[in-house]
């Protein structure tokens, strides 16, 4: 199934370029984790149903663009 068609949604992150400015989570904490140092904690993430918008959102907070939306 294809993500297009809305059936779901997956999240890459390019974590050895995460410095650290939290704003993923800040807008989006149960999406995307954070290690104890305030880094991101994960390099994929499946979205779960009805959360595509957080999602979206807290990629879009990403001051260094490393967070990939794959639809």
């Amino acid at each position: 199934m294809r993500a297009s068609e809305g059936l779901w949604m997956k999240i890459r992150i390019k974590k050895e370029a995460c410095v650290g400015h939290a704003r993923c989570a800040a807008v989006a904490e149960e999406i995307y984790p954070l290690d104890e140092n305030g880094y991101i904690a994960v390099e994929e993430i499946d979205v779960p149903p009805g959360n595509e918008g957080l999602a979206r959102r807290g990629a879009r907070a990403c001051p260094e663009r490393i967070i990939t939306v794959e639809e």
